[in-house]
């Protein structure tokens, strides 16, 4: 049974499945190397609760034993009597296999290890460990307190108990699961950015302007955002790693980044979270 969660990562994903966690009563250990990130982590999950609360989607009065419920840590070793671990850090390989290595050292045998990747595949991460049996993917969407779905992706060597024990635990966070195999990109990052990608493509060849090709995409096709909107709230940097895990994953010429994308991303202009994307939000 899973009672106690390690959330590895605290920005915008690990924060907001921390919250989801401990809105649903479990005990959560929230990890990551920067003390300044988790203090925000926990100023930010306080006042999405308080939008909650004035959205009459929660009660006030619970707000203070939901916080309580989240303790922080720079420590990994904090993390060993969790029953379940989800990392959510950056979509950087290295970065994970590195923290899946010494998770499955840390981390008690019977527990789960859980990633948040869009686009890795599990199997390669599941092979670092001594357990991949447990080894599962776990992929939230953004922002996570408000998406209902949840991606589960099984790796070659995910057993059925563990895919029944995360089975369970989305149904309990009030989530809905769409299961994938383990292929690069899964299902919705596989459809999703190749769309980005191409809505990059037709403002590099001139076919329209930022704000015309999203006006298209949002009243032609009923989206609630366009797509180059939507890849700067994502992060550009995201959505080329994602481009070049297809790429690299596929060998196919369809998955090729877009030069524009490639060059905003080596300038820093990542999006909403640099002040500069495909729009300017200085």
């Amino acid at each position: 049974m899973i009672n106690k969660v390690a959330v590895l990562g605290a920005g915008q994903m690990g924060s907001g499945i921390a919250h989801v966690l401990a809105q649903q009563k479990y005990n959560v250990v929230l990890f990551d190397i920067a003390d300044i990130q988790l203090q925000n982590a926990l100023s930010g999950i306080g006042k999405n609760l308080e939008r909650q609360a004035k959205k009459g989607l929660l009660d006030s009065g619970d707000i203070p034993s939901i916080v309580g419920r989240i303790r922080t840590t720079m420590t990994m070793e904090d993390l060993a009597d969790c029953d379940l671990a989800i990392e959510a850090v950056s979509e950087k390989e290295s970065l994970k296999l590195d923290i899946f290595k010494k998770l499955d050292k840390i981390v008690k045998p019977e527990a789960i290890l859980a990633s948040n990747t869009s686009s890795i595949p599990i199997t390669r991460i599941a092979a670092v460990t001594k357990r991949p049996d447990k080894v599962i993917g776990l992929h939230f969407m953004n922002p996570v307190p408000v998406m209902k779905l949840v991606e589960v992706i099984r790796g070659l060597a995910t057993s059925e108990k563990t895919f029944e024990a995360i089975g369970s635990l989305v149904e309990t966070l009030g989530k809905e699961m769409a299961v994938s195999a383990d292929y690069p990109g899964f299902i919705v990052n596989r459809i999703l950015i190749p769309m980005i990608n191409e809505a990059a493509f037709a403002l590099f060849e001139g076919v329209a302007s930022a704000e015309d090709i999203d006006k298209g995409m949002k009243l032609g096709t009923n989206q609630p955002m366009g797509p180059l909107t939507l890849a700067d709230y994502i992060g550009l940097d995201t959505c080329l790693a994602i481009m070049e895990v297809l790429y690299d994953g596929f060998k196919d010429s369809k998955y090729r980044p877009c030069p524009l994308l490639v060059k905003m991303v080596e300038a820093g202009r990542l999006g909403k979270k640099t002040g500069q994307g495909f729009y300017n939000y200085e």
